[in-house]
């Protein structure tokens, strides 16, 4: 990538996914949270994974006016759910009226995964998201013919949803646009390795380009990590690394990064809303 330095995009961002709630991040969580605070960021999504961290994705939300909850049970912990876990959901749903739902999904690619669990909880999740008129965020490791599957099998919400950190076949990219996808990229696609992943962004329409960071992971290559957070392997991502996603996107698009900004903010506000 070309070098870009974090003055020249710190404007009008939009985080479409992360997961600033984890605890990892608690040592730094002040300072992560002031910084994000001062870079520019209009917005960033931060999403719940299990019924253990929702009420912390709440508490960041109603701390931080630039924090849109999203609550959803990732496809990793549905064997830790309790028998109430949906009905909890909606409750959370019910008092966020601006949050997603999300993060939901398949996953092939963890050990032993329960397929026909991790389907069933992501049908349940589909379904609120549509009965609350709710964008969802999905997340797909090794399932892409089985998400194609579902998501033709299902009925959709009515705003889209969010394929974050897509890493799917190109020729799957005309078909989810018909279904209403969005795309968001994370400052890891700028490890050399995951170049031809980068390219596939190329096939993604204008309008339906998002940026994200997946923090704290998902975090871009040390060249590219202005802000470097502890010293664990792998690395912790800092939320300020937004910028990466934002730059990358931007050369991969061959336009100026103050235009590729405007796009992917009038996308975000299209997908999450604005003021809800």
């Amino acid at each position: 990538m070309k070098g870009a330095s974090y003055s020249e995009i710190a404007a009008m961002l939009y985080d479409a996914h992360n997961h600033l709630q984890d605890a990892r991040l608690h040592p730094w969580r002040t300072q992560v949270m002031a910084d994000v605070a001062t870079m520019g960021v209009v917005e960033a999504v931060v999403n719940g994974l299990t019924e253990a961290d929702w009420p912390d994705v709440a508490a960041l939300a109603q701390a931080h006016g630039w924090v849109r909850p999203s609550f959803g049970l990732h496809p990793w912990h549905v064997a830790a759910r309790s028998p109430g876990w949906l009905t909890t959901l909606e409750d959370w749903l019910r008092a966020f009226p601006g949050a997603a739902v999300g993060e939901i999904g398949l996953d092939r690619w963890i050990e032993n995964p329960d397929v026909p669990t991790q389907v069933a909880c992501f049908h349940a999740q589909l379904a609120l998201a549509v009965k609350w008129q709710r964008p969802a965020t999905i997340h797909c490791l090794r399932a892409w013919g089985l998400l194609e599957e579902t998501l033709r099998s299902q009925p959709l919400p009515e705003r889209g949803f969010l394929l974050h950190s897509y890493g799917g076949p190109v020729e799957m990219i005309p078909g989810l646009v018909k279904k209403r996808a969005y795309f968001s990229l994370s400052p890891y696609f700028g490890h050399p390795r995951k170049a031809a992943q980068l390219a596939t962004f190329q096939a993604v329409p204008l309008d339906r380009l998002l940026a994200e960071t997946d923090a704290p992971d998902m975090a871009p290559p040390p060249e590219l990590n202005e802000h470097p957070l502890g010293s664990s392997t792998p690395p912790l991502n800092h939320p300020a690394n937004l910028h990466v996603s934002y730059a990358l996107l931007a050369e991969l698009r061959g336009m100026p990064l103050p235009e590729l900004i405007g796009h992917v903010g009038e996308n975000h506000r299209r997908l999450f809303g604005v003021g809800d």
